[in-house]
């Protein structure tokens, strides 16, 4: 059953890495607004646009560095201005833009706090996945952030006497799992909403392709509500700390399929 998202989940969402790289970028801007008009009040410095957005990334990616943001972070603040400037000059109709906002709304919602974006895996993963089902009946499966329903479907063709569900929070990838399922006429399940609004403790096999920053949440959930011998699977991403009782490799030279029995 899925539940509201507590206070404190909401409140840990301002501490997510994207809102604090924008308030970054911001304070950038300001300081950045301070510093030119002070210079025009002495004289002026003349200063291009181009010059003015390269100086406000450099400020962001310096911020984002004391603020310990992952590196990766340190890039996006450093070119983000730059990009927005050679975007505005393309001059597209402002519709352009609303439009293309809309699309990645729709695509990856609450990316910014989950810290999860989209991540396909593919039928070398389903296929490890079902190989490592539980033999009797009515084994049930819930697939952690299932995107476009791949996974969920693949099995739901294959093990006809069990049930599996897929729960996604991005509305977009969720009605495309959902409308997928009902022109295959599958029995699978796809629900809208975060996981934690989930009890574990109803499957014996959890399949997760998130990202790192969401593991060790994940293994804690994990460790309070799975029930003896079931089953959690991650793909790619392993939990700190916690080797894996199993590892498969779906593709050669690919990322492994971790595995965790409680």
């Amino acid at each position: 059953m899925l539940t509201t998202p507590a206070a404190g989940t909401r409140r840990a969402a301002w501490r997510a890495p994207a809102v604090q790289a924008l308030v970054i970028q911001l304070l950038a801007a300001l300081l950045l607004y301070a510093a030119l008009r002070l210079s025009d009040s002495a004289g002026g410095l003349p200063i291009s646009l181009g010059q003015a957005a390269l100086v406000q990334g450099v400020g962001a990616a310096l911020l984002s560095w004391w603020r310990r943001l992952a590196l990766w972070w340190l890039a996006i603040q450093l070119l983000f201005p730059l990009a927005l400037l050679m975007t505005l000059a393309l001059h597209w109709p402002p519709a352009v833009f609303l439009l293309l906002f809309g699309f990645l709304l729709v695509l990856y919602w609450s990316t910014f706090r989950t810290q999860v974006p989209f991540y396909p895996s593919g039928p070398a993963v389903w296929a490890s996945v079902l190989a490592l089902l539980p033999e009797q009946a009515d084994a049930r499966l819930i697939d952690i952030g299932s995107g476009v329903g791949g996974l969920v479907l693949s099995l739901a063709r294959q093990r006809p006497d069990s049930h599996f569900t897929g729960i996604e929070l991005a509305p977009l990838p969720w009605l495309v799992s959902r409308l997928r399922g009902r022109l295959q006429r599958s029995p699978a399940r796809f629900v809208r909403g975060d996981y934690e609004g989930l009890d574990l403790a109803d499957f014996d096999v959890v399949f997760a392709y998130l990202s790192p920053a969401a593991m060790p949440a994940l293994w804690q959930k994990a460790q309070r509500e799975m029930r003896p011998g079931t089953l959690l699977l991650s793909y790619e991403f392993p939990i700190p700390g916690r080797p894996a009782d199993l590892t498969v490799l779906p593709l050669p030279h690919g990322p492994l399929l971790y595995g965790w029995r409680h």
